[in-house]
This record gives C-alpha cells, structure tokens and sequence, in this order.
C-alpha cells in the first residue's frame, strides 16, 4: 500500500465564463458575407453611428480595445464590399463588428496544468519563487486553447495565485515569421512533398528565410511552369499549409500573463491546441529556454508541435519532425544527456517511450522503456510531463489508466546517466481521483502536464476530471525513497 503523504493546497481553478475574446464570425458562403454587407451598406451614416455606439457601449468594458479588434475583422471582409465609395471608420467598424462573436475561452473546462519557474525572480518571496502555470482551457465546440496563471510559492511551501483579470487578448501575429531551409525541407518530404516542384520553390531561398521570401518563390514558380498540373497545386498548396503551420506571436509588455492567450492559428490546431508541456530548458552554456510540446488537432488528425520563448511574450510555434513525431505524450527533458536532447513519448497509445536527437526538432527511433505494470495502469501508461532532475534519478510523473477508464497518476525514477534504463516505479498510485474530483466532464481522472520541485517538494499541479485544477504537493525525499524500495 502507498503510505506517501499527499497534501492537497486550497488553490483551485474553476472555468470562468465570463472570460471571453472577440473572434471573427464570418459565414463560409459569399452570397451571406455580401447579403450582410449589404445591410450595413443601406444604413444612413446617423444609424451606422447609433447602432456602433450601442456596441461599443455593450462590449467595450469587456476587452482591450474593442475598435481596432472590429477593424481587423472588417479587414477580413473588405474585399467583399462591391462599393467605391469611401466607407467611414464607423461603418467599417459596424461591418466588423457583424462578422464577430464572442467566445468563452474556458467555459467548459480549464485543465491539465503544467509548471515552471518564472523567467522574472526579481518578486519572488524571501527563500521561496514565482512561477508559471500553462493550462488547457475549452469552450463551446471543445476548441481547446493556452491560458497562463502566475503565482508564487513560499519557503514553507505556501501557493498563492497572482490575482486574474476578466481580460483575455489574443497575441499579435507577427506576419512575415522566419524558416529554418533544412527543417522546413525535411518536413515536407516527410510529408510526400519532395518532388522537383518543391526543389523548384525552395532552391532560391537561404538557410534562413521569410515568410514574404517564400510567398515570392512560390509565386514564380506558379507563374513559370504552365500548364498548371494536379501535382504543382498540390505541392505548392502544401508548401502553403506548412508556412501556415510555423507562425510567431508576440504579446505586449503591458499585459499580466492571465490576460495572455494562444489561441488556434494554424489549419492543423483548428479545432485546438491541447495538453501542452513547459519545460524549463538549460543549454550546455548555461542559456535558458522554455519549450513546450503540444497536440494540434484539426477535428480528424492529431499532430505533435513545438512551442518555444525565453520571456512568454514572445512565442515561435513550429512542427516537428521524424518518424516518431505522431500520437500524444512528448515531453522533452529539462537539459541534453550525453550532448542528446531527450523526450519520452507514447506513439503506441500504450507504453511509455523515449528517444534522443541532435535537435529538439527532429525525432526518431524511439523505444520502450515502461509497459503497464500494476491493474491501475493496466489499460496504458504515459507521462505527466518532462522529467525532473534529482540525485538519485530522474523524476518522472507518470499516469496510469485501469478498470473503469480510471486515470490515476504514479511515479517512476530513470537512471541520471542512461534514462533509457527504469530504476524506481511506485508499485500504487501517487494520486488518485477522490470526492468531487470525481466528477466533470470526463468522470474519475486526474492529470497533470509538468510539474515543479522547490525546497525538496515536488509541486503538483492537476486536472480534475477535465473541468478544474487543483494543486497538491508531495516530499521529494519520501517520495525518492518509495521508488528506490522498488525497482
């Protein structure tokens, strides 16, 4: 019987309703987009003002600037409007303001946590730190987004939240982002693309190039070799899609990182970017980066992506590549081994894996190295994000599906060295689904996605049966010992 204490903190994470961002609403069918155009077309200049004023005046005290939102948004339609005549900024804000909605970032759930340190210390209380906390937050449709929550923990262990602001933004998409050649090659061979077209459009480019420098080659091409096969559209529609799939965001300084949002981008994460894993990430020279991996979905496929910055304001969003980048689970390793990174995976949906690579971006050759044990992990195994470092081994939360469609969350300690090689496994559950945790919109789970050690505690942030989080926190020493008692 498992005899380690868990200590549940007095910190939970409810869904919000009332936290909410402005998206584009705009109909899939031209006729509805110029029908609705037309409306706004036959107002008198005295109702367009009547009638934006009533909108800014219902949804101005729920966002950052409103206006230049519903400006963008007319920009998205604006080829659609079949007048010369010059449009007043109101009118074009009306027009915007009727291809918009709100959305409800989290009002179905906000789940599967993961932890980190800081990048900023400078607030941090005497002998204790702040950290981040990246969460899955689902709304109407189950359109899974990253929300951030900050906070600090004491010298004696004490959580406390930075208070939450009703207000969400979305980051700037920062629109002419920059591609690594040799990556983005690859990539595309690996998805069958690697025909004479593609060599055509990528030969002009440098080892670094512009989304604008693309966009250029891609036009010549196109231009150049007529008539227009099946296979030329093809290739150049995919070369497109991976473009669109490696984008960069940028928040302003100025927001509290509860306000910050990643949102879909990408055809690829359309229908969510979900369970992403932080990790705080020390180079060889000492450099520190916080990588993420993450599920992007679409509705049919998954697909595992990299999210990578130094500040969370900042972010560079990319695919992956190799044979092993496909199923859920990866989490990278906190330092290189041996000049390797490292990631542990589970591309079978059942065992846990790991790996090793010259690049954080290309994986392959991944192999076994934990197979369901006990009943309550008897249905497939996984991660709980990266592993963390210890004297006696590296540290990796685990979880464990059994009877029921239970999820329980374990432990399992890898040799420092060679974490190839399982020298500690915890025999029961770390933690278990009690009481109301029970309950929600997937019954009797708990999860994680990272967690954090401070002052000999390990800081384990988790899900609730896909709604809610909670924390709890664990002895780092007790829980060594447990795992060095079984082997």
């Amino acid at each position: 019987m498992n005899l380690i204490r868990i200590r549940r903190h007095e910190v939970t994470l409810l869904p919000e309703s009332a936290r909410v961002i402005i998206r584009p609403f705009i109909p899939t069918e031209t006729y509805r987009i110029t029908t609705i155009i037309g409306r706004a077309l036959a107002l008198t200049e005295e109702e367009v003002d009547r009638q934006l004023c009533g909108v800014l005046n219902e949804f101005d005290d729920r966002h950052f600037d409103v206006a230049s939102i519903l400006q963008g948004h007319f920009e998205k339609v604006r080829k659609y409007v079949f007048t010369h005549r010059p449009l007043s900024e109101a009118r074009q804000l009306l027009i915007g303001a009727l291809f918009s909605g709100e959305y409800a970032l989290e009002s179905a759930a906000i789940f599967n946590p993961s932890m980190v340190l800081h990048p900023d210390q400078s607030h941090a209380p005497p002998g204790g730190i702040r950290f981040v906390m990246s969460l899955r937050a689902t709304g109407e449709g189950h359109i899974s987004s990253i929300e951030f929550r900050a906070g600090t923990i004491s010298e004696k262990g004490h959580i406390e939240l930075d208070p939450v602001s009703r207000y969400v933004t979305a980051p700037n998409i920062i629109p002419d982002p920059s591609y690594e050649k040799k990556s983005f090659q690859t990539k595309l061979r690996e998805m069958g693309f690697g025909d004479h077209h593609a060599e055509a459009v990528m030969a002009p480019l440098g080892d670094r190039f512009t989304r604008s420098d693309l966009n250029k080659s891609v036009g010549t091409v196109r231009h150049e070799t007529q008539p227009a096969t099946h296979d030329l559209v093809r290739t150049l529609e995919s070369i497109q899609w991976l473009a669109d799939s490696n984008y960069e965001l940028r928040f302003p300084e100025t927001l509290a990182i509860s306000e910050r949002i990643i949102f879909p981008v990408s055809p690829n994460e359309s229908n969510g970017i979900e369970d992403a894993r932080f990790v705080r990430f020390t180079d060889d020279d000492g450099s520190v980066t916080y990588y993420a991996t993450y599920t992007a979905y679409n509705g049919r496929h998954i697909l595992p992506q990299l999210i990578i910055t130094e500040d969370f304001l900042h972010f560079r969003v990319l695919t992956l590549n190799g044979d092993a980048v496909q199923n859920k689970g990866m989490a990278l390793f906190p330092r290189r081994i041996h000049g390797r990174y490292a990631m542990l995976s589970r591309q079978d949906d059942e065992n846990i894996l790991i790996m090793f690579s010259h690049s954080p971006h290309h994986w392959s050759d991944p192999k076994i190295i934990y197979r369901p044990a006990a009943m309550w992990e008897s249905v497939k195994v996984g991660n709980c994000g990266s592993p963390i470092e210890t004297e006696a081994g590296w540290l990796v939360i685990t979880h464990g599906v059994g009877p029921m469609r239970k999820y329980c969350i374990g432990a399992m300690l890898l040799d420092l060295d060679n974490p190839a090689k399982v020298i500690g496994r915890l025999p029961e559950p770390l933690l278990r689904p009690e009481g109301t945790e029970r309950e929600g919109y997937v019954p009797n789970v708990v999860y994680s996605c990272g967690s954090l050690l401070h002052a000999r505690e390990v800081i384990l942030p988790f899900a609730v049966s896909d709604r809610a989080s909670a924390i709890a926190s664990v002895s780092l020493d007790d829980l060594l010992d447990a795992l060095t008692r079984n082997t």
